[in-house]
């Protein structure tokens, strides 16, 4: 296998922000709350337009070799184009199969919208076969291929009426779902300097994520019940011995049978 799963917490682009509305005398809590008020008049929710999302964490779920690892990008201090610079240099190098739940839909946009303003360069995400020819027919941008599998939209069967929130589907997997945090939250914990805390909540998206799409490649045939099982068993005691409080309280919150 090789694989990487992935996800992002975003808060308000408050610079941009200020920028495209005209806040400039307005402090960054100021700008954030104008900036969902004036989402919510134009279209009636206050969820922030991609472009003008900031990306404060990418965590992944790396599966290659013999290898399994958790993690965030950078350190809590990491600007976000470094943080960016260092999913693109994981692609770089690996190639490897991107996992994301409702990646198409929100995650990779708000990426692109971001490399592009922070001068990011990624010549193998953005292959479609002009100097690779293997990418012709299986690149991460083809939404129809699996070069990046967005779970939520295959399980769906293409069909946004019929998507599922992660939570509710790792749960009734017998995963432990969300734990301790929800996305609503993340900007108020920004705003306190709770970006550990951040951190943390997203690497346990990531880890269901990832323990969905194991079930998914054995539905698929691509894994044995027997294969399964050596995956999870992974996941399981690198969790154990991770010595990281919010992935041992995963591993407990994950019932054995």
């Amino acid at each position: 296998m090789n694989v990487m799963v992935f996800d992002i917490e975003t808060v308000p682009d408050v610079e941009g922000g200020r920028r495209v509305y005209g806040l400039e005398e307005l402090d960054d809590e100021s700008v954030g709350r104008a900036m969902f008020k004036l989402r919510y008049e134009k279209v009636g929710h206050e969820f922030i337009a991609h472009h003008l999302q900031q990306i404060v964490a990418i965590s992944v779920v790396f599966r290659h070799a013999e290898q399994f690892r958790v993690w965030t990008l950078g350190d809590e201090d990491a600007r976000e184009a470094e943080i960016l610079q260092r999913f693109f240099d994981g692609i770089e190098r690996y190639s490897p199969t991107l996992v994301t739940w409702n990646g198409s839909g929100f995650d990779l946009p708000v990426i692109h919208y971001r490399a592009l303003r922070h001068r990011i360069s990624a010549p193998r995400y953005w292959e479609v076969g002009e100097e690779d020819s293997s990418f012709r027919f299986n690149n991460y941008l083809n939404r129809f291929q699996w070069r990046h599998t967005d779970l939520m939209d295959v399980l769906a069967g293409y069909q946004m009426r019929a998507a599922a929130p992660l939570d509710e589907v790792a749960t009734l997997l017998g995963f432990p779902g969300k734990m301790g945090m929800s996305g609503a939250q993340v900007w108020d914990c920004f705003l306190s300097g709770e970006i550990n805390a951040i951190r943390d909540y997203c690497e346990t998206d990531v880890l269901n994520t990832y323990l969905v799409y194991l079930h998914f490649e054995h539905m698929r045939g691509r894994l044995t019940e027997r294969m399964l099982q050596k995956e999870t068993d992974l996941v399981r005691s690198t969790l154990k011995n991770s010595h990281k409080p919010h992935l041992e309280a995963f591993e407990r919150a994950w019932p054995t049978a």
